[in-house]
Formats: structure tokens, C-alpha cells, sequence
């Protein structure tokens, strides 16, 4: 039997957007839900032709080889769909609760990841260009150990809750429907614990200090985040940990301002330098530099020294220092060096007023 259009069982368009996907496929859900139709297998196939069609149309990826080679296309890719209700609602089983408040309860006993974490570390800038390792210390929650993780002090059991059976969830009817909500007495655990443990108080979990060494690779900037898997906290009824989130914080440099991979550095140089040009020492990341200033360099010149900036974090090689002169004109002149700069004026055609009012008078008297 051919399936049917995946557009046409959601009564979509083709062009349709992700919001009108997503509520067609609320409509039919609801329609078709197995719990509302208990002895109906007509509704259950379309249930599973719905989600079905639900998974490949709000999956871009998937969508585009559908639009481009059907269904043909989908199996050539290893994909051939939801097998029964139960792994439908394994898949979208938070879907559905956003939707109806049901179906979470199907998969409450499956194990579950564990949650993540976040460290904010800060770093020199020197670490942060050429990478540093690190040992941080922090918190995370892991299965108590005197009660197993039950949260029932050692030598007693849990009982079920008697207000949902177990079930986590209580049942009411609304017009046609029946809506179920997290039972008000265990909280949705299904069970309740008369005898807590002593150590986390009944729940199951507490606190463990932690820590680790890292490596910090070369050439990381400010904001980015390094994910070490699986030392997160721990997982429920066995499921796998979660991952840690070490967010970088990089102190600024006196010296230099960066710009991605490269570096920026603010020159001093003296007008009389600039005018003749010099050379000079500078300090770069690696040690001293020697940079020529040409005769004539105006204020901002840049001169690049490549290779001389931060490592790029995912490849190979350095980005380049850029350093721009900044002239600096002296506040004070001596009488020799008055002279001197009148001397100049008067040799480049200038005008040069005495008593304070000349061009060179202007800029230099303090």
C-alpha cells in the first residue's frame, strides 16, 4: 500500500510554515489521540500517519528531500517512520504534553539525561591567546548513595501512591475529553515515600563536590563555551549524565586590543619622529619587535607584523599585530626648541606671529 502525501494528510500547502505544520498536526493529534480512541484501530493508523508526517515536515533537513524526491528519497536515507504508538510518544512525548497535559505519564518510568551544567571560569589574556590547563572545582548532583536513590531511608521501599495508582497522573473529564494533569499527592512520581532518607531528605539525590582539569585551547576569546561531556549531573533510573558548560570570561590587556585573531596595539611616537622617520622597539606577545616608522607617517599609520596576533581556535596559524602610531605633540617647548620650529616655519613659507599667536606658538605654548 503507497503512503499518502505527508502534505495531504496534514492538509497543509506545500509552502506551509513551521507554526501551520505544527497545528495541523495538534488537530489531527487530538483527533486521533489512542487514549480517545481506545477501540478504534482506523484512528490509531492515522495517529501514526499524522506524527509521521509531523517528523519529516518539521525537520528542514528532512523536509527538503522529501519536497525533492518524495517518500523514495526518505527510504534511500534509512527512515522509514514511527513503528508503533509507544516510540511516538518515546519521540514527542513533551510535544504532547505542551499540547493536551497528557502522555508524559507513558514515558515517566524511562530513564532520563541527566542536566547540565555551567562553570563560569575567568582568564588572563595571555592564557586565553595561548591556552592554559586549569583545575576547577564545583557542585553537581549525583544518586544518593545510602538509599540507592530511592529517596527511602536504607531498610524501607516506597509505596504507591494511591491518589493516581502508581500512575503519576490523575485523570478528569472535560465535555468529550479527558484530560489528565500530575497527581497533587506524589507530584507525578507515582509513589510515595512515608519514611525519607536521612541524608537527602527523600529526594533521591545530593550534592557532590567535584573537580577536573582543563585544558583551555589556545586562541579562545571572551563569551566562548567549552563543553566537557558527561560531567554533568547524573541521569534518572539510569539514563546518562549530563555535559558541562565552561563559559570563558577574558580579562582585557593593558597592552592590546584584540579583533578576532588579530591584535591592535596603540604606538606612541613623537611628532619629530614621525616627521623623520625612526625605529623602534616594541613589545609584542612573543618578546621585543623592531618596527621602521617611515618619514612622514601620519597619525593612525599602521604598520602589520604577520603572524604576531592570536592562534585561530579551530585551525592553523596566527593572526597578525597591527600597530598604529599615535603622534604626540609635546605639551612644552624650550626656548632652543621654539626657536627651532620658527626656523622651520619661516623655511617652509609659514607664518609665524611672535608673543604667542603663530601657528607653532598656538599648538606648543602650554
Amino acid at each position: 500500500m503507497s503512503k499518502r502525501d505527508y502534505y495531504e494528510v496534514l492538509g497543509v500547502s506545500r509552502s506551509a510554515s513551521a507554526a501551520e505544520i505544527k497545528a495541523a498536526y495538534r488537530k489531527s493529534a487530538l483527533k486521533y489521540h489512542p487514549d480517545r480512541n481506545p477501540d478504534n484501530s482506523e484512528a490509531e493508523e492515522k495517529f501514526k500517519e499524522a506524527s509521521e508526517a509531523y517528523e519529516v515536515l518539521a525537520d528542514e533537513q528532512k523536509r527538503q528531500i522529501y519536497d525533492q524526491f518524495g517518500h523514495q528519497g526518505l527510504s534511500g536515507q534509512g527512515y522509514s517512520g514511527p513503528r508503533d504508538a509507544s516510540e511516538i510518544f518515546s519521540q514527542f512525548g513533551s510535544l504532547f504534553e505542551d499540547f493536551f497535559g497528557f502522555g508524559g505519564n507513558r514515558n515517566r518510568n524511562r530513564p532520563r539525561r541527566g542536566a547540565d551544567l555551567r562553570y563560569d571560569m575567568e582568564l588572563d589574556f595571555r592564557d586565553a591567546v595561548f591556552g592554559t590547563e586549569k583545575e576547577i572545582q564545583f557542585e553537581k548532583e549525583v544518586s544518593c548513595q545510602p538509599c540507592k536513590g530511592s529517596g527511602a531511608e536504607p531498610g524501607s521501599t516506597p509505596s504507591y501512591c494511591s491518589t493516581c495508582g502508581g500512575h503519576g497522573q490523575v485523570s478528569r473529564n472535560q465535555g468529550f475529553f479527558s484530560v489528565a494533569t500530575t497527581c497533587p499527592a506524589c507530584h507525578g512520581e507515582g509513589k510515595i515515600i512515608t519514611n525519607p532518607c536521612r541524608k537527602c531528605r527523600g529526594r533521591g539525590r545530593s550534592a557532590k563536590k567535584s573537580s577536573l582539569s582543563v585544558k583551555v585551547p589556545a586562541g579562545v576569546d571572551n563569551g566562548l563555551k567549552l563543553r566537557i561531556g558527561g560531567e554533568g549531573e547524573e541521569g534518572d533510573l539510569g539514563g546518562p549524565p549530563g555535559d558541562l558548560y565552561i563559559v570563558l570570561h577574558v580579562r582585557e590587556s593593558d597592552t592590546f586590543r584584540r579583533e578576532g585573531v588579530d591584535l591592535i596595539l596603540q604606538q606612541p611616537v613623537s611628532f619629530v619622529q614621525a616627521a623623520l622617520g625612526c625605529k623602534l622597539d616594541i613589545k609584542t606577545l612573543d618578546g621585543k619587535e623592531t618596527i621602521v616608522v617611515p618619514a612622514g607617517a601620519q597619525y593612525g599609520h599602521r604598520i602589520t607584523i604577520p603572524g604576531a596576533g592570536v592562534p585561530h581556535v579551530r585551525g592553523v596559524g596566527r593572526g597578525d599585530l597591527h600597530v598604529r602610531l599615535d603622534i604626540r605633540i609635546p605639551e612644552k617647548l624650550s626656548k632652543e626648541q621654539r626657536e627651532i620650529l620658527e626656523q622651520y616655519a619661516s623655511l617652509s613659507h609659514e607664518e609665524v606671529q611672535k608673543g604667542g599667536q603663530g601657528f607653532f606658538q598656538r599648538i606648543f605654548d602650554s
